[in-house]
């Protein structure tokens, strides 16, 4: 790998770090104890089904109790941890849940175990078993209620300590909520639909802040405000009482009703902070029990015991951002200085992950006054300018400790306009590339929503899109991701196992002219009947100002400003179009390749309070025109299916190259360009002209 940390003023950073290493010991966190639930384990798994050579595979369901010394080198970061209660060992205890997916017989197995990172509790499908893959889950977000239900299945869950002061007392300090597009009088805070884990210290409203906006606009958060008495409001819930309510910290009551049109913000005091940081050393330390002990201290075995060979990290949107934040704060080195993943695949993820704080709200989703963007979001060291920061990049502490995974970030349109992206590829200033080191492939599929539609050869114009902000102005963006991702993955594996180098990096540069500004002038966007576009729609980044106790390189430390300070907002950079309004370079579809409207990565709020904004983390589709007639009629500039491919087999012949490329690049496996040729030649496109039924 390139040295980008070690090189010029770096170099006694390198000479600290290893002496503290040196001097740490060896076994101060890990997990002591499983204990496995064999009221939800399986064995076999899937009623018995037989997975290819793998044969058949068994779920192992349980928990992990674990340790962490608070006083070693590689959990001092840990934010608080100082102020969590302490064993009779001096050591910080959680408790985590765990699910192991495994061959029965582990000798069929290809002794890779992909480690996957839940996100928000929730377990991402297991994919290829027919390979032998050993998959893993546990909890790492200690804010989730143990126990949680998701839709039937339980959540992966950890429970971590309170910070408490040294005398008992309650650790305090501010937290904001925002409260949109309700109406009645009770509204519970909540962030992406969870509950806020933390209650005010006190029920007296004057001693919090509730105000209320008629607009907010992207670049400029300061609108008019107006603050509502302390009278007006009660920490209280009004479903079944009249204001003032039955008192309750987790929700609140508006004497007058909350008015739909309005965004709502309170300040408050709050207490008992989670040490959620305890999240990534867990993960550490439970992929290091599962890949290296033999028996836990009890004497209970491993169930993979000398098994695995190699393990890869995979996770996406707010998964990615663990596995940015788990790199970056040295935790892919275990408790005896062991890798922990040989590989990373951060998907859709372009920020840090906002666990290392007080009073950290890890449920959040870049909205405003979020944390998550403050600090490096390149893997190379570099300089941020613009923030006047140091330079630094996601890779410096395991550069140093020689433990930095193989590396595959992938990504798409949306987190360019939604999830600022840009950054990532081009620095705060966004005045050159920033290069890659060699342990790290980057990989851009043009024109997807948020983890990719659905798929399928089809005009059919489907019901608007549903975003966070409600209902969207665009169907559906239906461009796919997976197909992509199964081949990267088995080229990830290929590289970790058995050195084999990866494609090429794709993705849009600067150098390149396919990152510019959110203009349809810049990106050079067609003029859409009906589709109101407007100029700059992307979700800015902030440079905010949480106070001099918030380390922001690590997204970590405490915030004593809310709301924070806006020093600056930054314009970010999209990926540039062509004549159809679909995006140029990366790593394309077949569906892309062999377009049937515009697949575009934003979508527009269609009502509420943010109509006109940014609907969210979806994306739109526009479709073509059948025929050339049409289209002259609507005034659209795009040429028709009818123009472009004129009959079925004309277009089956284009699906069919754009796979037969993609196969031999490496971006699509053979078997699934044999499916969506097939799905292709089933479909009725272009619809009316078929000659083929």
């Amino acid at each position: 790998m390139r040295n980008y940390v070690l090189g010029g003023k770096f170099w006694w950073i390198a000479l600290v770090w290893l002496a503290v290493l040196a001097l740490a010991s060896s076994a101060d966190a890990k997990v002591t104890r499983i204990v496995i639930d064999k009221s939800k384990s399986e064995s076999p798994a899937y009623g018995g089904k037989s997975f290819g050579s793998a044969g058949q595979y068994e779920r192992i369901v349980g928990q992990a109790y674990g340790e962490i010394d608070p006083k070693n080198v590689h959990n001092s970061m840990i934010q608080d941890i100082q102020l969590a209660p302490r064993n009779s060992r001096g050591r910080v205890e959680y408790v985590a849940t765990f699910t192991l997916l495994k061959p029965i017989d582990l000798a069929k197995g290809n002794k890779v175990m992909l480690y996957e990172v839940v996100n928000r509790g929730r377990r991402p499908r297991a994919g290829r078993l027919d390979l032998g893959y050993t998959y893993l889950y546990s909890g790492w977000q200690g804010d989730i209620p143990p126990e949680s239900n998701l839709g039937g299945e339980s959540a992966e869950t950890i429970r971590v300590p309170m910070a408490k002061n040294a005398d008992g007392s309650p650790v305090t300090g501010p937290v904001l909520a925002r409260i949109k597009n309700m109406s009645g009088t009770t509204a519970p805070l909540v962030v992406y639909y969870r509950a806020i884990p933390y209650v005010p210290l006190t029920l007296d409203t004057k001693q919090a802040t509730l105000t209320s906006r008629s607009s907010e606009t992207i670049d400029d958060l300061s609108g008019p405000t107006a603050t509502i008495a302390s009278t007006e409001w009660a920490w209280a819930d009004c479903t079944k009482a009249p204001f003032p309510g039955t008192p309750d910290p987790t929700k609140i009551c508006l004497k007058n009703g909350f008015d739909p049109k309005l965004l709502y913000q309170v300040v408050f005091t709050a207490k008992d902070p989670l040490v959620l940081g305890i999240g990534f050393a867990a993960t550490r330390d439970i992929v290091a029990f599962f890949r290296h002990a033999e028996k836990d201290e009890a004497g209970t075995p491993n169930p993979l015991a000398t098994k695995i060979s190699y393990v890869i990290g995979q996770g996406a949107s707010q998964s990615g951002n663990f596995i940015r934040s788990f790199i970056n704060l040295g935790f892919n080195q275990d408790e005896s200085g062991q890798i922990v993943w040989d590989g990373a695949m951060p998907h859709i993820a372009g920020r840090q992950m906002a666990l290392n704080f007080r009073f950290a709200l890890p449920d959040g989703a870049a909205d405003p006054y979020e944390a998550g963007s403050d600090g490096s979001l390149w893997w190379t060291a570099w300089p941020d300018k613009v923030r006047h920061r140091e330079t630094a990049g996601l890779l410096d502490r395991c550069s140093v400790s020689h433990s930095c995974p193989k590396i595959m970030e992938t990504f798409g349109s949306t987190e360019f306009w939604a999830l600022r992206m840009s950054p990532d590829l081009v620095g705060t200033s966004a005045a050159e590339d920033i290069p890659l080191p060699d342990n790290v492939r980057r990989y851009y599929f043009p024109g997807t929503t948020h983890g990719g539609g659905g798929g399928g050869f089809s005009t059919a114009a489907p019901d608007p899109a549903q975003g966070r902000a409600g209902v969207c102005v665009l169907p559906a963006n239906p461009n796919p991701q997976s197909d992509t991702m199964n081949a990267l993955l088995a080229a990830m594996a290929a590289w970790v196992v058995k050195g084999t180098p990866p494609p090429p990096s794709r993705y849009p540069r600067l150098a390149d002219g396919n990152l510019v500004r959110a203009t349809k002038a810049a990106m050079g966007f067609p003029a859409i009947p009906g589709l109101k576009f407007a100029d700059n729609l992307e979700n800015p980044l902030f440079d905010y100002d949480w106070g001099p106790d918030f380390r922001y390189k690590d997204v970590s430390g405490v915030i004593s400003k809310e709301p924070a300070g806006i020093k600056a907002v930054i314009p970010l950079l999209v990926p540039k179009g062509n004549a159809d309004g679909n995006e140029l370079g990366g790593v394309p579809s077949v569906l892309h390749q062999a377009p049937l409207g515009t697949y575009v990565g934003w979508n527009i709020a269609a009502s509420g309070f943010f109509q006109g904004q940014l609907c969210g983390f979806v994306g739109g589709f526009v479709p073509f025109a059948k025929t050339k007639a049409e289209r002259v009629a609507s005034g659209d500039p795009r040429p028709s299916l009818e123009e472009r491919y004129g009959t079925h087999e004309a277009y089956v012949a284009v699906v069919r190259s754009a796979a037969g490329k993609a196969v031999r690049e490496g971006f699509l496996l053979q078997e699934d360009a044999d499916r969506l040729i097939q799905e292709a030649t089933a479909s009725s496109i272009p619809n009316s002209l078929s000659s083929v039924k």
